[in-house]
């Protein structure tokens, strides 16, 4: 049986969650808060800015592509009625458009209250890599976001100490997916080109990012939850996106089960970000719709936490 039908049918509630109680009107007002979403030209991080901004949030859409991003501005732009929003050019599978993304944007703002780690990518081809060298899925899913965060965690925590508890808060993007990483969660040896990555399969490289999203958020939390910063992570829930466009027979076959990204694909993480309910969810997991869950026993390991930022640093160290 494919791993995807065998998790359908060990976690329903997952694809079929209940009904949340939490609604899109109950996002209170983002007045004078500062956002970053990665990704937001499309999907999830669309529709995520579109009601950050009905909010009153002042957002940076922070994206690779200029000329899709800025045509998206343009459209939520007259959708939403506001006008506080801002291209940043983005590319998480390059280290060193992503310092000089955290660089430009900390000269344009003194504040930072929300970062969504919202971007990513499934499904790809293996032989494609980042620019760096590592597995394209493991860069832009867990590797770009995890450096973005730490070179714009001064921001964060200066924010911090000038805010209300749990205004300032780092959403990660994960997936129900990372139970079907490897045994050891991440298998190091396979990020980059060589034997042991030849073996790896596209939805085991997909699975063993997400794992590291959810560790990453937890040590994130257990580093810095008492100066202010509140890191949680988010499955989303299956949501009708491009992320699938890597796997046109995967995305009919999932078609029928998926959510609109407006509003329900956006909800669960819009309420782990915005929500007064959500201000302590140090290292939480959420999962659809609004629900706090719980990940794979390993990803509350402190030592594979301690182990993955050992190695963000390690690897970004000279960039």
């Amino acid at each position: 049986m494919h791993s995807w039908y065998r998790w359908i049918l060990q976690y329903p509630t997952e694809v079929f969650p209940p009904r949340s109680k939490w609604r899109i009107e109950d996002i209170p007002d983002l007045e004078g808060r500062v956002v970053i979403v990665t990704g937001g030209n499309t999907g999830i991080g669309r529709v995520t800015i579109k009601y950050l901004l009905r909010a009153n949030a002042r957002v940076y859409m922070a994206s690779r592509d200029p000329v899709k991003s800025l045509q998206a501005i343009s459209e939520l732009k007259t959708e939403t009625g506001k006008e506080d929003l801002y291209f940043l050019q983005l590319d998480l599978g390059d280290l060193e458009c992503v310092k000089r993304a955290a660089a430009e944007f900390a000269q344009k703002e003194k504040h930072l209250h929300l970062l969504f780690n919202n971007a990513g990518l499934m499904l790809v081809p293996m032989d494609q890599l980042t620019k760096d060298g590592f597995d394209l899925q493991f860069g832009v899913n867990a590797l770009g976001p995890a450096y973005l965060t730490l070179l714009l965690m001064p921001l964060l925590l200066e924010t911090a100490q000038a805010s209300e508890p749990g205004s300032v808060r780092v959403i990660n993007s994960s997936s129900m997916v990372h139970l079907y990483a490897p045994s050891a969660g991440i298998d190091y040896r396979t990020l980059r080109a060589g034997p042991m990555r030849n073996k790896l399969s596209s939805w085991t490289a997909y699975a063993q990012s997400k794992w590291a999203n959810v560790v990453f958020a937890r040590e994130l939390a257990r580093r810095y939850s008492e100066k202010g910063v509140v890191s949680c992570v988010v499955h989303p829930g299956i949501v009708r996106t491009e992320l699938l466009r890597h796997s046109s027979a995967f995305r009919r076959i999932l078609h029928c089960f998926m959510f609109r990204p407006d509003s329900e694909g956006a909800l669960t993480q819009l309420y782990a970000g915005t929500s007064p309910q959500a201000a302590d969810a140090h290292g939480q997991y959420f999962i659809p719709l609004a629900r706090r869950g719980v990940s794979r026993p390993d990803t509350y390991d402190v030592e594979a936490g301690k182990t993955f930022w050992t190695w963000v640093e390690s690897v970004t160290a000279h960039v």
